[in-house]
């Protein structure tokens, strides 16, 4: 071992004449520790929010989307059998998107219809594992039924087996003037997504009927493609534009929910900018910690330097300590920070459960738990911030105790 890195370790875990400079090393150490718990626990916080929210918005809406130029598409089976040939794509179904009221009693509620069909819609997206009550294959051509948002049946005052009116922007024209189309349709089904936008205002319906209701023929909207890749879906779709051809156009799940996704990746960022911050107050106290170390081990500088020991040695010892109380620190804060993070969902139960409170209200959070995913980049890059500032701070005490010169040292001595 090299007795620079021997001297440095001897310093740090000797018993020093001056109590107080152990004690501000231990508040560095903890410092940090606390700083990279904190960073840890509130980034996977928010990469669980980001998942789980992405996952329930994907469970409604599709990784692609192939829209027709003019708003419909009129022989999809080809769309789909040739897009089915792109990689990644795992599925295809066709939609029907378009405007409409509901209608029950006195209640009256906006909501977009979306037709489908039943057996490809699962396919490509997760809302059947949704349903609160009835299912999607209870959606049969001609039947006119409809599955209905868990609010929006609420609002309307129905349930499984009511009827309710869909009334459609489209209106007939009579000697009597434009009469908007009325057709009346079975609930056959809820569903609760955990999405406000889906479970307060989407209501499906099977193809064929939206079809016949909006006086498409045999046209749809668009195509909804599944991919084995979500993060793929910004490449696929630039790759299906120039296959699709002019009269089609390819979009993803990233274009459709792109401000939210990326307000939450802006917050991301500022909160560990913000508790970075921390880490550095506490690694800045390692400055005042090796300021008073050299102060105080003058005497031991000027005997290793009469020794023969360079500057750069002594610089090197005391980069040592510094070094280890940043590396304690990171250790501890990182281990805290990872067992914290794996077991919020155990936590923070615990917590209100003690304290009688709710942290996160159904009522008013779209996510009532506190979800949490440790990515290991996220933890590596904390770790090698807070190892990188102690470093740092422990150059200029260094330096300083490199430019001690021996005969003013020991004059006193």
């Amino acid at each position: 071992m090299r007795y620079e890195l021997l001297v440095g370790l001897r310093y740090t875990r000797a018993k020093r004449r001056n109590h107080f400079i152990s004690f501000i090393s231990l508040i560095s150490m903890a410092g940090i520790a606390l700083g990279i718990w904190a960073l840890i626990v509130v980034l996977s916080v928010m990469n669980g929010f980001q998942k789980e929210v992405r996952g329930r918005i994907l469970g409604v809406a599709a990784h692609v989307q192939v829209l027709g130029g003019a708003g419909r598409i009129a022989g999809w089976q080809s769309v789909a059998r040739d897009v089915l040939r792109e990689p990644h794509v795992l599925a295809a179904a066709p939609f029907v998107n378009a405007q409409a009221m509901l209608t029950n009693g006195q209640a009256v509620r906006g909501a977009l219809v979306r037709g489908i069909l039943p057996e490809l819609e699962g396919k490509v997206a997760e809302l059947g594992t949704h349903m609160r009550a009835g299912s999607l294959a209870a959606l049969k051509p001609a039947e006119f039924g409809v599955v209905l948002g868990i609010d929006l049946a609420h609002a309307l005052g129905v349930l499984l087996g009511d009827k309710v009116a869909l009334i459609a922007p489209q209106g007939q024209v009579t000697p009597a003037g434009v009469i908007p189309r009325l057709k009346q349709f079975t609930v056959v089904g809820l569903f609760e997504a955990g999405i406000s936008d889906a479970d307060g205002g989407l209501a499906l319906v099977h193809l064929e009927d939206a079809q016949k209701l909006y006086q498409l023929g045999s046209a749809v909207t668009g195509v909804r493609l599944k991919l084995d890749d979500l993060f793929a879906a910004r490449d696929v779709a630039h790759a299906l534009n120039p296959r699709i051809g002019p009269d089609y156009y390819a979009s993803d799940w990233t274009r459709s929910n792109a401000n939210y996704f990326r307000a939450v990746e802006i917050e991301k960022r500022m909160m560990f900018i913000i508790l970075t911050l921390i880490i550095a107050v506490a690694a800045f106290n390692i400055v005042s910690t090796l300021v008073m170390a050299v102060t105080d081990k003058q005497a031991d500088i000027a005997i290793l330097r009469t020794l023969g020991a360079s500057p750069g040695s002594i610089m090197q010892i005391f980069v040592v300590q510094g070094a280890l109380i940043g590396v304690i620190g990171t250790l501890v804060g990182v281990t805290s920070g990872v067992l914290t993070a794996v077991n919020v969902d155990v936590i923070v139960p615990a917590i209100e459960n003690a304290l009688r409170i709710k942290f996160l209200s159904k009522d008013v959070y779209l996510i009532p738990e506190l979800p949490s995913q440790v990515i290991a980049s996220d933890v590596i890059t904390v770790a090698l911030v807070a190892l990188g500032l102690s470093f740092i701070a422990a150059i200029y005490p260094s330096r300083r105790a490199a430019r001690v010169n021996p005969a003013e040292a020991l004059r006193y001595e």
